[in-house]
């Protein structure tokens, strides 16, 4: 016989609303081009994001440039305001 039982989802967000995605960033002092890579000549942002829903979501993000210092000054800003 099947025991039976009643889960009951609790919400413990105050506003009701589900996390907004986290951004996964690991910086290495080491690595002054960590997050950046260049794809035929244009360098792109790449980070990992993990949603509410336990997944995570590969992001990547033209910076539209050809100039590394260019491409690490944007990478700096969009982190940044992340």
């Amino acid at each position: 016989m099947r025991a039976s039982f009643t889960a009951a989802m609790i919400n413990t967000h105050e506003n009701n609303q589900p996390n907004a995605a986290r951004i996964s960033i690991r910086v290495s002092a080491e690595n002054r081009l960590h997050h950046l890579w260049n794809n035929n000549g244009t360098w792109w942002l790449h980070y990992t994001e993990h949603l509410p829903d336990f997944t995570k979501r590969r992001v990547r993000r033209s910076l539209s440039t050809h100039d590394l210092e260019v491409a690490i000054a944007r990478r700096d800003e969009w982190l940044g305001a992340a």
